[in-house]
């Protein structure tokens, strides 16, 4: 089974966008519908979530207006890739858990 391409991005409070994606190694072959569910079922407000805390890169722009730009990340999908992952999905899994 391939292993796991998830999506994500950064919106600041102006609505620009940095759009982004991580690779996870997926050696113990869990399904994708599986992952998903557990992705979603730890999402803040079905959409959002701290990307230090689920250890993905960080998105955000260089500049911060503490007015209105915020700390969290969106959700947007995962889909299987042939490409070769930085992190096992096992990992990530148990990151978003705590």
């Amino acid at each position: 089974m391939p292993n796991i391409k998830f999506f994500y991005r950064y919106r600041d409070g102006a609505n620009y966008k940095n759009h982004s994606f991580f690779i996870f190694n997926n050696p113990t072959k869990i399904a994708l519908a599986e992952i998903e569910a557990s992705i979603l079922s730890k999402l803040i407000d079905d959409t959002w979530f701290y990307a230090d805390k689920w250890n993905v890169p960080d998105l955000h722009f260089d500049t911060w207006d503490n007015e209105t730009d915020h700390t969290w990340h969106e959700f947007e999908s995962i889909e299987f890739t042939d490409d070769q992952g930085q992190l096992n999905v096992l990992d990530f899994l148990k990151a978003i858990r705590n």
